[in-house]
């Protein structure tokens, strides 16, 4: 039995959610239909994509404390191929703050409440009692991982864990991001117009704006789905453009999505409809 076996097995026993993790601190591909993103799906992602595995199949949403998955054949070689183990912070009610360099690691010694800490390669990871929304680069070199995110095992450190400040839950607070002009794959015409005046365009890209502004939780999957919506509808007739796509692409980044994310699901749903 591999070491990183052992170590999730005997935290699995505790209660805590684990999953393997590849070189480059990636999980597993756990379905072969999906592969990473043929479902939707991304590795490091905040939700699954919408595979239709017996169970979720990316990331975190893999954690389990099931002795049986874990060392049932969907697994069996990824511990022995495993660089690392991983887990589900706010699974079990904690919060990370992972600060990735010595000046992250000096501001959290100014700024927040000493808790227990974990040394890591560049800097510390600081646990605190408490679940909230994870984030990442809420300033540099620290990201927050907590509900719908892993983070790699990597001891249990030293220090009593202190309850989850609101110092810590003020660094997320939602701030719309740039919005930056991209430019994307739009599907060449070829199929029959079913749009049989422009209104019926502009109302869908319009709803699917309205979609993915309104989006409260599950962002990512919500961008994903609506550019799936929208594709599906829209994209094989060649009444699409770039300003279309340019349009959704800029309601998303007001939620905090990036361009790489973005494009991303754009690609994995022109993929998922054969484009």
């Amino acid at each position: 039995m591999s070491t990183h076996l052992t170590t999730a097995l005997a935290l699995a026993a505790r209660g805590v959610p684990v999953l393997p993790l590849h070189k480059g601190k990636v999980p597993f591909a756990n379905c072969p239909a999906c592969l990473y993103t043929s479902c939707g799906g991304r590795p490091n992602m905040k939700t699954p994509g919408p595979c239709q595995c017996p169970r979720p199949c990316h990331a975190w949403a893999a954690a389990t404390t099931d002795p049986n998955v874990i060392t049932g054949p969907t697994w069996s070689t990824a511990w022995k191929q495993a660089a690392a183990v991983a887990y589900h912070p706010g699974g079990i009610g904690l919060t990370v703050v992972d600060l990735d360099h010595a000046d992250a690691v000096a501001w959290a010694r100014r700024t927040l409440p000493a808790t227990r800490t974990v040394p890591t390669t560049r800097g510390e990871h600081w646990i605190y009692q408490g679940a909230m929304a994870s984030a990442n680069a809420v300033r540099d070199g620290v990201d927050i991982k907590s509900t719908m995110v892993y983070a790699r095992w990597l001891g249990p450190g030293t220090g009593t864990m202190t309850s989850l400040p609101d110092t810590v839950r003020a660094l997320i607070v939602e701030k719309p991001s740039p919005v930056r002009t991209v430019t994307v794959a739009v599907p060449a015409g070829g199929g029959e117009c079913r749009h049989r005046t422009p209104a019926y365009l502009e109302r869908g890209i319009a709803m699917a704006e309205q979609r993915i502004t309104e989006a409260s939780s599950a962002v990512h999957a919500t961008v994903y789905r609506t550019f799936l919506a929208v594709l599906s509808a829209h994209g094989r007739c060649g009444c699409l453009t770039d300003a279309h796509a340019a349009r959704l692409f800029a309601a998303a980044q007001t939620k905090g999505e990036t361009v790489r994310h973005c494009t991303d699901a754009w690609t994995n749903a022109r993929t998922a409809l054969g484009m």
